[in-house]
């Protein structure tokens, strides 16, 4: 654990309200999009926990986990994780999940679920190789279509809001692996694997009707994968080709 950071559950008012305001400043979603600070106060008298990363008593990241009950058994949906922009790439994303892990097995829970873009390379490899999530599903769509991310002169072109949904299960020997900081190797060869465009941001910036192209590929090539029992396993980050590995279930 970085030395100078505490990670603990943020249970005062004024802990939560700094979780909403770090959602402004991470995510730069419109203001009626940002999770006030009744969310925050509901999702934990509902039997749920946001987890602070604190230097001092500020807090630079959190991560909120809502109370579920999926395939017949308690589980947290892992809603959002943040980390405030200058203390990012230092591995603080990693610890608040670890300590999300802890926290729910000490509950007694073995399943947290959660949402990320399926063409964005340092989200899969995280979730997938640093922290052991499987996918098994994609949503098309799945918070409406994104109008704010690309313009041409003659209107606006909206981007899906496509998504994966990584399962974690806590305690799958990878996980259990990844969690005592030990390295695991896939002893299987993927059946398939999905490839996704390297630098998402610049092919939205430049070609945002090739981004549409792509996405629509991405989707496609999953929702084929799925249909034939496959499950995603791995993810190989590579700056020229970065893709998905998938395996037989």
């Amino acid at each position: 654990m970085n030395e100078n950071i505490e990670i603990k559950e943020c249970c005062t008012f004024e802990e939560l309200a700094a979780c909403v305001d770090l959602q402004r400043k991470v995510f730069a979603l419109p203001e009626i999009e940002i999770s006030p600070v009744r969310h925050f106060i509901v999702t934990k008298n509902a039997g749920g926990f946001a987890l602070g990363a604190f230097t001092g008593e500020d807090l630079v990241g959190f991560v909120l986990s809502v109370p579920a009950f999926i395939r017949g058994e308690r589980a947290f949906y892992s809603h959002m994780t943040a980390v405030r922009e200058d203390f990012q790439s230092f591995g603080i994303g990693a610890e608040l999940k670890w300590a999300q892990r802890t926290r729910a097995l000490e509950e007694g829970v073995k399943y947290v679920k959660w949402t990320f873009e399926p063409v964005k390379a340092r989200n899969a490899f995280f979730n997938l190789e640093k922290l052991g999530a499987v996918v098994s599903e994609y949503r098309p769509n799945f918070y409406g279509t994104d109008y704010s991310t690309a313009h041409e002169q003659c209107g606006r072109i909206g981007l899906d809001s496509d998504r994966l949904f990584a399962e974690w299960h806590l305690e799958s020997g990878k996980v259990e692996k990844l969690a005592v900081g030990e390295s695991y190797v896939e002893d299987l060869t993927p059946e398939r694997t999905i490839g996704i465009p390297a630098d998402w941001y610049s092919l939205v910036e430049t070609n945002p009707k090739g981004a549409i192209s792509e996405l629509t590929r991405v989707k496609d090539e999953f929702e084929a994968a799925f249909s034939d029992g496959l499950i995603c396993r791995g993810f190989i980050r590579d700056e020229q080709k970065p893709e998905y590995l998938l395996y037989r279930n």
